[in-house]
């Protein structure tokens, strides 16, 4: 058992934290979110994640698991300091790292004996170096410690299944010791056959960013696949099975759809290409993922158009805000996208998602109406558009909606229901790359 301290009580901390304590561990979450932390310390999720809350319940009742304001603390009575802190985006694309090294200066002087500093946040090429020469400035003489670059891979929605039962975990370190430690707390991923990566700082930062861009490469590329399906009359779906069923390719990330979205891909991408430009390289792959993802929003807007002719004036459902099911993140979000271009362009807008209409709220134009059901958000529309793949929404009373509509007009931007069987019931049906 390790005693372990997470700074930063975010989607990656708080996930990171619970499912160290889960393992056996004595966790420590940090933040400085007085309001947060009182929230955390009764058993209130700040974000929803299938299955989180219950295990932050179990493992706190268990002692494994506490929150607390106090840095100094959780710093002094812990042998791993795990940094999950937030690094959006700055306005170039780059990374801002003002936070995350903010708070590795506040750490140094508080360190009072060997310490690995985990990096857990998501950091371009070169971050390790950086925190190393912050502490070697801020750290007492004498006083040892590691730098360790531990990326994380958790997907919205399945985060608990990705920490527990991951495909592999990669530990960048400089030290025997600090990998010696990083590999025992992982001990009970040996179980499982979990493959560990151990590598250098630049490379296991740069795994991150490249696997991201990569999966965001496939969904840019299956987007483009299907406009070209609906100009030659192709099926995009028959075309990405026949693709994903060759072994070198996979079935997965092969759905068509507006574009991705979310706190990490859109984010990632720009990092990357950011991350070579800096060394005089230019990401050419990969700025064209982005690039085809930014059409592929664009493109929606014009579906619209398409569906209805004229959109101003006219009653708009969208049905699922969040960028994909399973969670109520709507960080770059295909949707909130589309309805704010839609309200731009004079179109009422009348929204549902299950889990994301409290966040959206805070993005969107005071002009959206948010409906308690689908139904409700569809009644007297002229179009519905589903953006998002929720069961709820693969399962809906198609007859009723379309009583409900004013005009029985669907963009189906998920591909979730069959052309014939949605034109057979008397719906004018529009789908992506099912020309």
């Amino acid at each position: 058992m390790r005693r372990i301290t997470v700074i930063g009580t975010g989607y990656v901390g708080l996930v990171t934290g619970t499912c160290l304590a889960d393992f056996g561990n004595r966790v420590l979450c940090i933040d400085n979110d007085r309001q947060k932390i009182e929230h955390l310390k009764r058993g209130a999720i700040p974000f929803f994640e299938p299955g989180l809350e219950e295990m932050v319940r179990i493992n706190a009742s268990k002692g494994r698991l506490d929150f607390s304001l106090d840095l100094a603390y959780g710093v002094r009575e812990s042998e791993v300091i795990y940094l999950a802190v937030g690094t959006p985006p700055r306005p170039d694309g780059g990374v801002d790292l003002s936070s995350f090294l903010g708070v590795v200066e506040e750490v140094s002087p508080l360190i009072n004996g060997y310490k690995v500093i985990v990096d857990k946040s998501t950091v371009p090429v070169g971050t390790a170096r950086r925190v190393k020469g912050i502490l070697e400035k801020g750290v007492r003489e004498g006083i040892e410690f590691d730098v360790v670059s531990n990326p994380e891979f958790l997907r919205e929605g399945s985060a608990i299944g990705d920490f527990m039962r991951p495909n592999r975990v990669i530990i960048g370190a400089e030290s025997e010791r600090a990998m010696e430690i990083m590999a025992e707390i992982y001990r009970p991923l040996y179980l499982l056959e979990t493959p560990i990566i151990k590598t250098n700082w630049e490379t296991a930062e740069l795994i991150k960013y490249a696997s991201n861009a990569f999966l965001a490469t496939k969904i840019s590329f299956i987007n483009e696949m299907a406009n070209l399906c609906e100009r030659v009359g192709a099926d995009v779906q028959v075309l990405a099975k026949g693709m994903g069923l060759d072994g070198r390719i996979g079935t997965k990330f092969l759905h068509a759809g507006p574009g991705f979205g979310g706190s990490c891909f859109p984010k990632d991408t720009m990092a990357l290409a950011s991350i070579a430009k800096e060394v005089g390289m230019e990401a050419r792959i990969v700025q064209a993922t982005i690039e085809v993802n930014l059409a592929q929003r664009r493109g929606m807007v014009q579906r619209v158009r398409e569906a209805l002719g004229e959109v101003e004036g006219r009653r708009i459902a969208i049905l699922g805000l969040a960028f994909k099911p399973n969670t109520d993140d709507v960080r770059e979000s295909p949707s909130l996208y589309l309805i704010e271009e839609l309200i731009k362009l004079g179109a009422r807008v009348t929204a549902y998602d299950p889990m994301a209409m409290k966040n959206a709220r805070n993005s969107l134009n005071d002009e959206v109406v948010f409906a308690p059901d689908p139904y409700s958000a569809c009644r007297g529309a002229d179009l519905a558009v589903i953006m998002t793949e929720w069961n709820e929404l693969r399962e809906l009373d198609m007859e009723r909606l379309k009583d409900l509509l004013r005009t029985p007009v669907l963009l189906d931007a998920r591909n979730i229901y069959e052309p014939m069987a949605m034109r057979r019931l008397g719906f004018t049906y529009y789908s992506i790359g099912r020309g």
